[in-house]
């Protein structure tokens, strides 16, 4: 039986989580023109947001789509300080559990991980295939094409749902996973501006992570995810 995630809705949608959460936000976004108005009436807003979110009238809001180059180009899209502020309140009360089940070799969109130490267990796990440089050994680089524009939005809210048995918090999941499509399917894709969006795909690809363990795949090498 799956480990379930103890905080309930509430825990979440709490005046002390949602300041908690502005805090964490505004770290390097203060000069913003959108955050300081949002600032001006910070606690009107949060009690507004606290009140949407307790009596189930909260709905996300659109987005602002822009392009970067990060070093290939990425289809940002920026949604709402509202809406990004409930972003970390979520972040804060669900990462903590889930980062306990994914693996200890996947190192991207997570606390004390990172692609430098990705590369340092790359040539640690180098070295042991190779016996040392002593024989040739293969590593498989790939990708998955446009992963984040074509995350299933049914998949990942059954997975979620195996985790979460709060009615309210899945409820709450799914307003923001479905407040975002891609162009070809209103149930695929999630925005890759949303500090959600790199938690939830964690979630979405720890099936995978968890396949290849099960498999048997590591002993005759190793899995690590970036």
């Amino acid at each position: 039986m799956k480990i379930q995630l103890s905080h309930k809705f509430e825990d979440i949608a709490s005046v002390e989580n949602l300041l908690a959460a502005w805090r964490e936000f505004i770290i390097g976004k203060k000069k913003r023109q959108d955050v300081q108005e949002f600032s001006l009436t910070l606690m009107d807003n949060i009690f507004s947001l606290h009140s949407d979110l307790i009596n189930n009238t909260y709905n996300h809001g659109g987005y602002q789509a822009f392009k970067i180059n990060d070093p290939k180009p990425r289809d940002i899209h920026k949604a709402s300080v509202r809406d990004r502020l409930l972003h970390h309140a979520i972040y804060r009360v669900l990462y903590p559990f889930f980062d306990k089940i994914f693996i200890a070799d996947s190192y991207s969109c997570r606390v004390s991980k990172g692609t430098h130490k990705a590369v340092n267990k790359f040539h640690e796990f180098a070295g042991k295939a190779s016996k040392n440089n002593i024989r040739t050994c293969w590593a498989l680089k790939c990708d998955i094409r446009k992963f984040f524009a074509n995350i299933d939005h049914d998949i990942l809210i059954k997975i979620l749902k195996e985790y979460i048995n709060d009615e309210n918090i899945i409820e709450l999941l799914k307003n923001v996973i479905e407040s975002f499509s891609s162009e070809k399917d209103k149930n695929i894709g999630l925005p890759l501006g949303n500090l959600t969006s790199q938690l939830f795909v964690n979630v979405y690809m720890n099936k995978f992570d968890q396949f290849i363990g099960f498999c048997g795949l590591k002993p005759k090498g190793e899995c690590l995810r970036k």
